[in-house]
């Protein structure tokens, strides 16, 4: 199996792991989970951001792969783009969690341009 449909499940579970720090707080009601009280402000509300942003990012990411590789794109080519796609998301996550704008908004870019190279990829190939 291609290492790009890996990073499918990877890229799924990025959102979950994006709001688990946050929860990990003694502030955290996991009897009333989606207080939006809890998730108002600070560092639990960048983290809730990346999760939902990761959510929105998701979709994209898997139909490009799905598409790279089912109308004959590189594997390889594609599962290098599908790698650098997850660690561009794990950065985002980390800079949307430390409060860093700038880098967050050039991580995300560079994520969306791999999913427009894993989805154009047959073209090239």
């Amino acid at each position: 199996m291609p290492l790009a449909i890996w990073c499918i499940l990877a890229a799924a579970i990025l959102p979950i792991l994006s709001a688990f720090p946050a929860k990990l707080t003694k502030k955290f009601d996991n009897g009333n989970p989606r207080d939006p009280a809890f998730w108002a402000d600070g560092f639990p509300r960048r983290a809730q951001n990346a999760q939902s942003n990761g959510f929105e990012a998701f979709p994209l990411f898997a139909i490009a792969v799905i598409v790279g590789l089912g109308q004959g794109g590189d594997p390889h080519w594609i599962d290098q783009l599908a790698v650098l796609f997850i660690a561009l998301r794990a950065i985002y996550i980390f800079c949307y969690w430390t409060d860093r704008s700038t880098p967050r908004s050039v991580s995300w870019l560079a994520a969306f341009l791999t999913c427009v190279g894993i989805f154009t990829s047959p073209v090239w190939s």
